[in-house]
């Protein structure tokens, strides 16, 4: 018997549309029953805003309200997370799902991460910015095809 070749795929999640249907998309067209594919999801927690005070000796929130923010962003990402087992579940593909949640700037930490991991892909999903938008928000898709060592697959949503 012939065993499958094995196959890592990072599906970069941020909870909105975009990477939703790009997990859609990957598991529809990318993971296959011809191979032993791992899907790993990946949510990358942006690092909090701290605001220093005027005398540059604290933060001008308490730890009261960190702690509450800390917890938001915590809670934020078992959210995003659950959505994306969903339809893990829903598809109709049998595939091993990992979950990875880890602090930092989106655009660093998915292309650290895909590295980290020797994955084969890295699939992200548009959120079709036009260059104005591009150019001031900066866009995480364009950094990590740029900078990902492993090919990188961007899926647009179609406009309906």
């Amino acid at each position: 018997m012939e065993s499958k070749e094995e196959r890592r795929i990072l599906v970069a999640v941020d909870g909105g549309d975009e990477s939703l249907y790009a997990l859609s998309w990957c598991l529809k067209y990318i993971v296959s029953d011809n191979y032993k594919d791992t899907l790993i999801l990946f949510y990358a927690k942006p690092p909090p805003t701290l605001y220093p005070d005027v005398d540059g000796t604290g933060y001008l929130f308490s730890s009261d309200v960190i702690a509450s923010v800390e917890k938001y962003s915590n809670d934020l990402a078992e959210c995003v997370i659950e959505k994306c087992r969903r339809v893990c579940k829903d598809s109709q593909n049998e595939v091993k799902v990992e979950i990875k949640v880890e602090n930092g700037d989106p655009r660093d930490v998915i292309c650290e991460m895909s590295e980290k991991l020797k994955t084969d892909v890295l699939v992200l999903g548009s959120h079709g910015y036009g260059f104005i938008k591009r150019a001031l928000l900066g866009s995480v898709s364009n950094h990590c095809a740029q900078n990902a060592k492993c090919p990188v697959l961007i899926v647009k949503r179609p406009k309906h």
